[in-house]
């Protein structure tokens, strides 16, 4: 298994417990996608977008990150809002809907049980997002859905979690990338108002709002 790689086998074996879940759903649903779900949108995209993992009946059903699932009504409504998506989101992968200098991907590839990934599955998991990260030669800004993606993606950079701690709509700049941070999408956090959508927008018009002003690692700002 070549875990350098951002898109890993359909059969990757490197985290037992997620293998053998994703086997399981496999046998009951043969016509769901069933494996690791790749990373959406254009790798030379200025945007990422780091979820946690693919929901059961979301992207793990039909292989396209945060489709299928009430987290990606909010989501995909927004970065169309914004100019990160055109078309109608129908939450289904052959919708038309595609992603504009944006990309989305997730800390761990696999559907975790209870939407609870472990944390040696996260660790296991996290070359991919470097893999993602490196294959993405314009990256100026990230946003974190949630704590965990947040954490994740510290790491992935190098940084100590101290140094950039987590909090809906902060925002941190490390080597030449901004990182912008929401409370996740999810249904629960919205029915809870713990995330409302105005929440929501207002970090997408944050990053709408850096990414006007740079053009990323490879244009004329430093992306911070």
């Amino acid at each position: 298994m070549n875990i350098d790689s951002a898109n890993p086998s359909p059969d990757c074996p490197l985290c037992p417990r997620l293998a053998a879940f994703r086997d399981g759903w496999r046998a009951q649903r043969p016509d769901w996608f069933n494996a690791p779900v790749p990373a959406f949108g254009p790798a030379d995209a200025r945007l990422l977008v780091v979820g946690l993992a693919p929901g059961l009946q979301g992207a793990n059903r039909t292989g396209r990150p945060f489709t299928g699932d009430f987290a990606g009504v909010l989501l995909y409504e927004t970065l169309i809002a914004f100019g990160f998506a055109r078309g109608i989101y129908a939450a289904r992968p052959d919708d038309g809907l595609t992603l504009t200098d944006a990309r989305i991907a997730n800390a761990v590839r696999c559907v975790p049980p209870e939407n609870k990934p472990t944390g040696a599955e996260i660790t296991t998991c996290r070359p991919l997002l470097v893999a993602t990260l490196a294959e993405m030669p314009r990256l100026s800004a990230i946003v974190t859905l949630g704590r965990i993606a947040h954490d994740t993606l510290v790491t992935t950079l190098g940084r100590k979690r101290s140094s950039m701690p987590f909090g809906h709509g902060a925002v941190h700049r490390c080597d030449g990338l901004t990182v912008f941070d929401s409370y996740h999408c999810s249904r629960y956090n919205t029915n809870t108002g713990v995330l409302t959508p105005e929440m929501f927008r207002a970090v997408f018009s944050a990053v709408r709002a850096h990414l006007d002003g740079t053009g990323g690692r490879s244009g004329s700002g430093s992306g911070a």
